[in-house]
């Protein structure tokens, strides 16, 4: 069967959603095994071409983006499952010029795009720091979308593999049943109008669909963690729509810019529409009680 770029995504998406078994056995008959070289030429990779024209509809990605976006990943894997990324922005947010918007894509994972993040200015920086799965050799790219509607790409190589289908570290219904946890921490101390580092857990499974349960050989459901919205002072800082390339107990780092007391508040959906919350409050005043709570 030949398959247009747009058909082979809704199969697995829908394969995905029927069950972890048909979406496993769906990767690899619409995706033949292949791996990446280091080599290859980065734009002629046929998944990213696919992507990038369905997502930017002809429109012109800089692929010399350094001096607004840089993207850090290792060269090999310690661990295909929870493989580091650091993406950091070249210049703050101000209302003039600023990073709209982060897209995510693994070439050759079952799903490539791994999903996209939303800045403000109130962002302070557009730099965001996480863990994501990688399925095979690849390149790992993030475009990064300015206010003028201006694209720019940062690519690097991994060499990984059987991220996506790597086992879960627990049972799945003991890890549904600790699903939820939030915890929401400032980093150093806030200093009103300057961008403060703050990093997001979430204990979650994140689970890909494509894993076998080493207790009952089967494989399990798909199910991650699907939205994450922070605030601040009730104004938006950060959105992410991202799908199970993000590795389990999602880690994010990212930054906010606080002008007066206020709270830092997390809101996370996952796929069984479970809503999860935390929230923090902020003041400039040394040593000023802060507070968080989680809602399961």
């Amino acid at each position: 069967m030949i398959t247009t770029g747009a058909t082979r995504r809704a199969v697995l998406r829908g394969l995905l959603a029927a069950g972890g078994t048909l979406a496993l056995l769906a990767t690899f008959a619409i995706h033949p095994a292949h791996a990446a070289q280091p080599g290859d030429d980065p734009d002629k990779n046929a998944r990213w071409q696919d992507f990038r024209e369905g997502m930017f509809k002809g429109r012109p990605v800089d692929t010399h983006g350094d001096a607004v976006i840089k993207l850090d990943a290792p060269a090999r894997a310690a661990d295909a499952a929870v493989v580091p990324i650091a993406i950091a922005a070249q210049f703050p947010q101000t209302p003039s010029r600023y990073i709209r918007k982060l897209y995510l894509f693994i070439d050759e994972n079952p799903e490539p795009y791994g999903g996209s993040f939303e800045f403000t200015p109130d962002s302070g920086l557009a730099s965001l720091e996480t863990r994501v799965r990688v399925e095979d050799y690849t390149f790992l790219r993030v475009i990064a979308e300015t206010n003028d509607g201006h694209l720019y790409s940062a690519v690097r190589f991994v060499k990984a593999s059987g991220g996506c289908s790597a086992p879960a570290g627990k049972d799945d219904a003991a890890a549904e049943a600790d699903a939820g946890l939030v915890r929401l921490q400032p980093q150093g101390r806030t200093v009103f109008g300057k961008p403060q580092l703050v990093q997001l857990m979430v204990r979650h499974p994140n689970r890909t669909g494509m894993a076998m349960n080493q207790v009952t050989r089967l494989y399990s459901s798909a199910y991650f963690i699907r939205k994450v919205q922070v605030t601040y002072a009730d104004k938006p800082v950060m959105t992410a729509n991202v799908n199970f390339s993000i590795s389990e107990n999602p880690n994010f780092r990212f930054y906010f810019t606080p002008r007066a007391n206020g709270d830092l508040k997390a809101h996370i959906e996952d796929t069984k529409n479970r809503q999860f919350e935390a929230q923090v409050a902020i003041s400039s005043q040394p040593g000023a009680q802060q507070t968080s709570s989680t809602t399961p």
